[in-house]
């Protein structure tokens, strides 16, 4: 944890200049009684918000607001707690103390016992990170009970304090061999007349590290929408307390954005400041030695976000920009502001580096190690594809009404997910896309934007009806914080319930990527499959029931909007597209086995975690239709298209990660997929097939690895696949169950594609060969569609053009056969039919297009033929 040493500085209850930093000014008031650090709350300067100011977390988010200069606790509920994250008490001998004054609010649970609000003291988390404290801290909680007596832990004081007045409290802790004593006085009076004491001695000082915070607690048997409690004057001080004014979070807590074809946009996440009028926001750039504004937003009322846009973007180098906001506080306006890179753009002929990440449980909160080994990568792009946090993230569940609280629980969550990874896609452009947790679901079946209704629970029996449990407009709320970065919607036609899309492409650094909405258009299992399937959940109960007979089916996989875009996608070619990838929430094949019998995946988080190298046997493919290996009829119509221009598939949401090459008519026929591990895992999924006799692995790899079909019958080549296994690196729970993330390099210049697949806790510089097995793995563009020649047809040999764009048709009907750029002066196109092709060559520099009709096939077709463009 970074520490600053404090100085002198005002005397006790000045207002001090602000301390500005690259991530803006602190917010707060540093008070110093020589030599010992002290702090003093300001919220009396502050106008009212859902939010507390910038050196502090609330738990929950909607839960913590300024009221009448006043940190109010405006809900009456378990542990409820506001850290600051500027000071902790470190690990020494020395003394500290502190005081508030509060303003009980609940006259319900006034004479309650139970219910209590004061001082958390030591609060630590899972880790050594002042952010887990804030968020999961536990400590030592002292104050007064709805009684009106003083407590200490579970000790109380015999005497009370009338709580229909202010009460004001003073804590002390004193230092005393190798132990604590604390004294807590409390009075009606400001001015301490005829207070009331509780002591404890022999705290050990261990207690005594951590976080200090404020918290209010009401039991769950007492617990309401009623405000509990209000604090004022929040004081402390001592040379225990460090301080760090850098460790601020807000009101600009993040941003991302991305660059498309010369033009760049970017949201900057802001906390919730939406309630003062007026206020707008400015992306500036550095030019020189100044800042100068070239966008300004005001902040989405739903979101909390800024977006700004600027078109013709042409800048050939890196360039500084910071998200500044001039704030109005009751003593004056003050600036804050949020720094990073706009990166340099690879230029098309530059390798292409990608980090991919998915599924983000809270498990390893505030995750450095991700950010600190990622980085160490110098990715070019950052892919969150989907479940950036999970229901769960945070340790209160959702809230789903009423509306405003909602909008604030989901942001409670995505603060969490920018406050680990925003040094990841800081700096470099990333693609963000939601997944089904991020809508508060388990799966969606989109269905389309249909609504899902909850009238009979939350669970399974609504979301196997498809379509969205939360309302649309909350629904657009995520949808709009998570992509509006992202380039301009192929067409933004809202579906059902004004729900809008986001499925578009993005160019950059000469890879064209397809970004797909795989949830949205895809049919609910359970709507078009007979009743005797008994689907819950998207698994099948029947045993006897064989999906497999069910190819046919008329059920949408990505819809026919999406399979439009695709076909036009895989046509659009210009001269800054050297490469494509499809980027998608999950793959479209079901890399998973459960125990044989098993007729649905409940259990997965509960399976034992094998020793490194056991293989795990009496497993069976599942039939797991939340995955893109159903319905598999549009399955093989999305990869029949998306082979067509040699595109690698980029994936999330499987939590195991795995490279396959798809088949459809033939196993290898198609493209490669990557389905990234996930960042932080709930759901340990493993592929642990029983072994066929015959079966040929990957040559060097396990008997896992080679063909398989999985539950649906879909083919499928494994190469390599990443199950979850006992590693001894503590916390088990995070490092045993495969968590990590992929790097993928395109390489332009040789037109092949490396994809990397590292464990989260490996340094990749300290451990180069620390890999999950079976990876690196390095394919070429061409291994993108597999599927074997019949024949081929004449070799063209080109002149005056550099890597153009080759079409090749079947004549008869049209039918574009594929697309690619071949490297080299010389191509031979494959066939799969002895029909006449018609094979067309593109200057993608000038346009200039050259056609070539009737060619005949031949299987060992020696012609050649010179295409020249001037």
């Amino acid at each position: 944890m970074k520490r600053r040493s404090a100085v002198k500085a005002m005397a006790l209850g000045s207002f001090s200049t602000p301390f500005l930093f690259s991530q803006g000014f602190t917010g707060i008031r540093e008070l110093f009684a020589s030599p010992a650090p002290a702090y003093q709350s300001t919220w009396e300067y502050w106008p009212d918000l859902h939010w507390i100011g910038p050196e502090y977390w609330g738990n929950r988010l909607q839960d913590w607001e300024i009221q009448d200069g006043k940190a109010a606790c405006v809900i009456s509920a378990p542990n409820r707690a506001l850290h600051i994250l500027t000071h902790q008490l470190q690990d020494g001998k020395q003394d500290f103390e502190q005081s508030i004054t509060l303003h009980w609010k609940n006259a319900s649970l006034k004479g309650k016992p139970e219910a209590y609000a004061g001082f958390r003291i030591g609060a630590k988390g899972k880790f050594a990170d002042y952010r887990s404290a804030a968020v999961f801290g536990k400590g030592l909680d002292l104050g007064i009970n709805g009684a009106g007596q003083l407590l200490i832990g579970e000790k109380t004081s015999n005497t009370t304090l009338n709580l229909d007045q202010p009460i004001h409290l003073r804590m002390q802790a004193k230092s005393s061999g190798g132990s604590y004593s604390l004294t807590l006085s409390g009075s009606n009076d400001p001015g301490f007349a005829k207070p009331i004491q509780l002591q404890s001695e022999g705290i050990e000082a261990k207690d005594l590290v951590g976080n200090l915070a404020i918290v209010a607690h009401a039991t769950k048997e007492n617990q309401s929408d009623s405000p509990l409690v209000a604090f004022a004057d929040w004081k402390f001080s001592g040379e225990k307390i460090a301080v760090d004014s850098k460790q601020i979070f807000g009101p600009i807590v993040f941003a991302q954005y991305t660059l498309h074809r010369n033009t760049l946009k970017l949201t900057a996440q802001l906390a919730p400041v939406e309630k003062v009028p007026g206020l707008q926001v400015q992306l500036q750039i550095l030019e020189g030695a100044q800042w100068k504004t070239i966008a300004t937003s005001a902040v989405d009322p739903e979101g909390r976000y800024a977006h700004f846009r600027v078109e013709n973007w042409d800048k050939k180098a890196m360039v500084p920009y910071r998200v500044f906001l001039d704030f109005p506080l009751k003593s004056g306006k003050q600036d804050f502001f949020y720094t990073g890179q706009i990166a340099r753009q690879p230029d098309s002929h530059e390798n292409l580096k990608v980090a991919v990440f998915s599924c983000n449980a809270d498990y390893g909160f505030p995750d450095q190690e991700v950010s600190d080994h990622v980085n160490l990568h110098k990715p070019d792009v950052a892919l969150f594809l989907g479940d950036q946090f999970y229901e769960g993230t945070g340790g209160f569940g959702i809230q789903t009404s009423p509306m405003e609280k909602a909008y604030l629980d989901y942001l409670h969550k995505w603060y969490m997910f920018g406050w680990s990874y925003r040094d990841i896609f800081r700096n470099i452009p990333a693609a963000i896309i939601p997944d089904d947790h991020d809508v508060y679901h388990g799966n969606v079946w989109g269905e389309g934007g249909e609504h899902a209704p909850t009238d009979e629970g939350w669970g399974y029996v609504a979301q196997d009806q498809g379509g969205y449990k939360m309302p649309a407009q909350w629904v657009n709320m995520i949808q709009r914080t998570q992509t509006c970065h992202l380039p301009d919607a192929y067409d933004p036609t809202p579906v059902k319930q004004g729900i809008n899309v986001y499925y578009t492409d993005w160019v950059y650094g000469g890879v064209s990527f397809a970004i797909l909405e795989d949830r949205k258009f895809k049919t609910a299992p359970k709507n078009v499959l007979p009743e005797e399937a008994k689907v819950t959940n998207g698994f099948i109960q029947n045993l006897d029931f064989d999906i497999k007979k069910y190819y046919d089916i008329e059920a949408d996989l990505l819809g026919k909007r999406q399979m439009d875009f695709l076909e036009d996608w895989i046509q659009d070619w210009d001269a800054d597209i050297q490469m494509k990838s499809v980027l998608s929430q999950t793959n479209f094949c079901t890399v998973a086995t459960l125990p044989e019998g098993s007729i649905i995946d409940s259990m997965v988080p509960s399976l034992p975690i094998p020793k490194l190298g056991e293989y795990v046997s009496g497993d069976a493919p599942t039939t797991d239709m939340d995955s893109n290996g159903w319905p598999q009829k549009g399955r093989d119509q999305a990869v029949r298209v998306i082979r067509k221009s040699f595109a690698l598939h980029i994936a999330g949401d499987q939590h195991l990660p795995s490279t396959v090459q798809y088949g459809v008519e033939e196993f290898g026929d198609s493209g490669f997929a990557f389905a990234g591990p996930a960042l932080n895992n709930l759901f340990p999924r493993r592929w642990w097939p029983k072994v066929p006799e015959g079966h040929q692995p990957i040559p060097g790899k396990t008997p896992n690895t080679g063909n398989y079909h999985d539950g649906f019958g879909n083919k499928m080549t494994i190469h390599a696949v990443g199950n979850p296994h006992q590693t001894g690196v503590a916390p088990a729970l995070i490092h045993d169950r495969s968590t990590g993330y992929g790097i993928i390099t395109f390489d332009k210049s040789k037109k092949s594609m490396e994809i990397a697949c590292w464990p989260r806790y490996v340094n990749p510089v300290e451990n180069p060969a620390g890999q999950f097995a079976g990876w690196p793995i390095q394919i070429t563009e061409a291994d993108n569609y597999g599927r074997k020649a019949t024949a081929y047809l004449d070799k063209f040999r080109f002149q005056g053009v550099e890597s153009p764009l080759v079409s090749v048709f079947e004549e008869a009907s049209g039918e574009l056969q594929y697309n690619l750029r071949p490297v080299g002066g010389l191509f031979q196109p494959k066939v799969f039919s002895s029909a006449t092709h018609r094979v067309e060559v593109k200057n993608l520099q000038t346009g200039e297009t050259k056609t070539f009709p009737k060619l005949t096939p031949n299987p060992k077709n020696e012609k050649e033929i010179l295409v020249i463009f001037s």
